[in-house]
């Protein structure tokens, strides 16, 4: 399934191609088995990626990368509530690390 950004103004034009609306992601898709080669000029803007430049994850309902407040972008994917020694540095003083010291104190009480 390809979702697409197709502007209202030329929706029929995508569903007279063969796109389907999907209500609960309120995009126009390309449903499977559908040649994608005629919906190419609303591919490219802005559909589903399979990850953001960024690093954040992607909203599917409005299709925009978000990050939170405290969000740090890692070098690696790596678990940012366990120690890592490529990441420590990187995650020293944020949100993040004092979560982790904080779940270490209350595992530690258990």
């Amino acid at each position: 399934m390809l979702f697409l950004t197709v502007p209202y103004a030329e929706k029929d034009e995508a569903k007279a191609l063969g796109a389907r609306w999907n209500p609960t992601k309120r995009r126009w898709y390309v449903p499977d088995g559908v040649a994608t080669a005629a919906f190419e000029k609303w591919a490219g803007q802005g559909g589903d990626t399979a990850a953001p430049a960024s690093g954040g994850r992607v909203d599917s309902y409005q299709g925009k990368t978000v990050v939170g407040t405290n969000y740090v972008a890692l070098e690696h994917g790596c678990n940012p509530f366990e120690p890592c020694a490529q990441c420590s540095a990187t995650l020293a003083g944020t949100p993040w690390e004092k979560a982790r010291q904080h779940l270490v104190g209350v595992v530690a009480k258990l």
